[in-house]
């Protein structure tokens, strides 16, 4: 059977972000790898003074607010008065980062155990309730933060911020409920990465691209760290991290904002403010040259050539660089249009497909990622030299005036797709700023991106996409490796 174009494109989508959206259920959240997300900086940015009611915009139909109550709790609304729904995101400052050493996949687990019940609730009780009111929910974890959403009748926030307040104050792990956990995450650790090539591939040159950083180690977790988690560890994960003043809740939909803050401080205003450990800034160690790792494993039938540079985030780049590396991305892999897709399948015959994108939305570094498919009896060393000679063009020549206006504008129209809809909108403002971003960056992107010149382009890919920070992987069946230390 052909390779698989989605397949393929998963390899860019793995690590920060293990697939599309995260899945919306109307019980307890599948045992799916966590999403998106991707889904990264400092405690979040808040506008305004504490209490207070602030519009970010003067446009009456695009107004968001944002507020802080008593106890930290950061509270953005996203009214749309025409919609039948109501979006609620309860974004926590923690994820995978900061899984205490010895452990991997703690805060993965933590996200699945706030599923598991609390002493008001216990059991299955909080997403049953939920569908009973005819919402439904979900929840995912990244390197940067944990996100929990419900999506209900408008005339149901007040209830499902009641439930999340319990939640956030109240979860009650028992010993037989992180035995049974830890198993079933096991089992998600096996058949999600083990016996799943891309995503080994994906996990492999993600630990030699970020050596000792955090972003090299899965967001599920090695098996043996999560072998380790108890309860203890559990409890006191919990208890360290899920607090008001390290969340971020928003609401987008059918609402009113002073609906919203008066449900917010009749349910979340109640709960106490905890001290917190400053989050860890964490070294990024040097890079000093180019990385090649050889995958040959018996879960795939396919040869797939990846790269993934190590490259600047929205938080950490000057202004521009980061949009620059999102045009790049989109000059290089907005799919059949793209340079690589035209250059090695179109033109040269080398590819069955090929891609590439930019992941900047964390707290430190992000990735710029290129993936290709050879075509039978193309090597993936050639497939290799093909794909750094697009690169090194891009370095050294500015691209036409007709690639720059394609890219910005596809990319301004993906946004705008993007953030159609309430989840989406609150899942942009959720997540900027869970990694020390604001609402204005995210009201601004598209204007930001219209800015972009070609000799930004030609900067980025010069500085960023450089052969000391990267790591180029190659997956190959088991049977093409009789000669393990045989090049492809």
């Amino acid at each position: 059977m052909a390779f698989s174009r989605t397949i393929a494109r998963t390899l860019i989508l793995l690590g920060l972000v293990y697939g599309a959206s995260p899945a919306q259920s109307a019980v307890p959240p599948s045992r799916s790898l966590p999403a998106l997300s991707e889904p990264q900086r400092a405690a979040a940015r808040a506008n305004g003074k504490l209490g207070r009611l602030d519009e970010t915009t003067t446009s009456a139909r695009s107004r968001i607010y944002q507020f802080v109550l008593q106890n930290g709790l950061v509270v953005v609304v996203v009214p749309d008065l025409r919609s039948p729904r109501v979006t609620q995101m309860l974004w926590y400052r923690v994820g995978a980062d900061d899984d205490p050493s010895g452990y991997s996949g703690l805060a993965n687990f933590l996200e699945k155990m706030m599923f598991r019940g609390t002493r008001a609730l216990p059991g299955n009780g909080f997403a049953r309730t939920i569908a009973s009111n005819g919402g439904i929910v979900g929840g995912f974890t990244t390197h940067d933060y944990t996100t929990f959403y419900e999506q209900v009748p408008p005339g149901r926030l007040k209830l499902v911020m009641g439930l999340e307040a319990d939640r956030m104050s109240d979860l009650n792990p028992t010993d037989a409920s992180v035995k049974r956990e830890r198993k079933l995450l096991l089992q998600d650790r096996r058949n999600d990465i083990d016996h799943n090539a891309q995503a080994l591939l994906k996990e492999q040159m993600d630990a030699a691209l970020f050596l000792s950083h955090p972003y090299g180690k899965p967001v599920i977790g090695w098996s043996a760290g999560i072998r380790h988690i108890d309860r203890h560890t559990v409890a006191t994960f919990y208890a360290r991290h899920y607090a008001p003043n390290n969340a971020v809740l928003v609401v987008a939909g059918n609402v009113t904002a002073d609906a919203v803050r008066a449900n917010a401080e009749a349910s979340f205003g109640k709960l106490t403010a905890r001290e917190l450990r400053p989050r860890a800034e964490h070294a990024q160690p040097p890079r000093l040259g180019p990385t090649q790792l050889w995958l040959h494993t018996r879960y795939t039938h396919h040869r797939v050539f990846a790269r993934e540079y190590r490259v600047v985030s929205y938080p950490d780049a000057r202004p521009g660089q980061a949009e620059a590396l999102d045009v790049l991305a989109q000059i290089l892999g907005g799919g059949d249009a793209g340079e690589l897709y035209q250059e090695l399948v179109t033109r040269d015959r080398l590819a069955k497909d090929a891609a590439a994108s930019y992941l900047g939305m964390c707290r430190d570094a992000g990735t710029f990622s290129i993936y290709a498919v050879p075509r039978p009896g193309v090597s993936l060393r050639r497939l290799n030299n093909a794909v750094t000679a697009v690169i090194a063009r891009l370095r050294h020549d500015l691209v036409s005036s007709r690639a720059l206006k394609r890219a910005k504008t596809a990319l301004v129209a993906e946004a705008a797709t993007r953030r159609s809809s309430d989840f989406a909108r609150a899942n942009a403002y959720g997540q900027a700023l869970s990694i020390g971003l604001t609402v204005q960056d995210v009201r601004d992107w598209p204007v930001r991106i219209t800015r972009v010149t070609a000799r930004e382009v030609e900067q980025v890919a010069a500085s960023e996409l450089t052969p000391a920070q990267s790591v180029t992987g190659y997956l190959l069946p088991q049977a093409a490796g009789a000669g393990v230390g045989r090049r492809p």
